[in-house]
């Protein structure tokens, strides 16, 4: 595990006024490489915690993943082959897309991925697969 997983998770876990949800807890460890401070990642991932707040979305953690990816390679040209690249490896690695289904809601309470790991699996993905060289 490297620092920026375990960096993410521990911004998920925080309770309270510095509670992060699965999407700024990975968008918000890529800030330097980002360009953004925190506080603006934390802004625009307010909104996609829990599957968008409703649990029937796509996943808090893979919308962060691919918030970054976007920051990052994005030059005026689409980046979709990236972005279906990310997804793929984010259901491989976690068995869905849609919280609901990853947190077991549709499939009789089996849980696919804990959040924690959800978030870890993002942050792995984008250092490992998407990025590996920086």
């Amino acid at each position: 595990m490297s620092f920026k997983q375990d960096r993410a998770v521990e911004l998920k876990q925080r309770t309270g006024d510095g509670h992060y949800n699965c999407c700024q807890a990975v968008a918000c460890v890529f800030s330097k490489e980002t360009g953004l401070d925190e506080a603006t990642l934390r802004k625009l991932g307010a909104g996609f915690g829990l599957g968008m707040g409703c649990m029937e979305a796509t996943c808090g953690a893979l919308c962060g993943a691919q918030l970054v990816l976007g920051l990052m390679k994005y030059q005026g040209k689409p980046i979709r082959q990236d972005a279906a690249e990310l997804y793929k490896k984010f259901t491989t690695k976690c068995g869905a897309s849609i919280c609901k289904e990853i947190k077991g809601v549709n499939n009789g309470g089996k849980v696919l991925c804990s959040c924690d790991d959800c978030v870890r699996n993002a942050v792995e993905i984008l250092e490992n697969e998407i990025f590996p060289q920086q």
